[in-house]
């Protein structure tokens, strides 16, 4: 089974993210998008979750997946590889950066944020950059 969880890391914003601070995604149309899903769940909730679990349940939301289907859609979808928090629109696009402890539980950030920065300057925690939005 692949996995999108890291340990002790921190994705930072893409080098191209243009917020400034951590941002509310806005709701456009009826449905959730995908970071309005994922900053719903991280909000409020640090160290609650795993990126597998964060991930797993955007896409059982926006699928529309039965509980009772839950535990074998999980597997299929993690039976090939996932995107992981480096290609999500909060580091992408709203400037939150994500932070997995040592036991891969994850917690956002906004860039301007005191916490943000010390996670930054601490040289324990693994770095690794978003994926930039556009091509170089």
């Amino acid at each position: 089974m692949e996995s999108t969880n890291y340990f002790n890391t921190l994705i930072e914003i893409a080098e191209d993210c243009p917020a400034a601070q951590g941002e509310i995604p806005p709701i456009k149309g009826s449905k959730k998008s995908v970071a309005n899903l994922q900053y719903e769940m991280l909000h409020g909730h640090p160290y609650e979750f795993t990126s597998d679990d964060v991930l797993f349940t955007v896409f059982a939301t926006r699928k529309e997946i039965p509980e009772e289907n839950l535990a074998e859609q999980r597997h299929l979808f993690f039976s090939k590889g996932q995107p992981c928090f480096r290609a999500s629109p909060l580091t992408k696009r709203y400037g939150w950066g994500v932070h997995s402890n040592a036991d891969g539980k994850i917690a956002m950030f906004g860039v301007e944020t005191e916490a943000y920065k010390k996670l930054v300057g601490d040289a324990a925690v693994v770095k690794k950059k978003a994926m930039r939005s556009k091509r170089a």
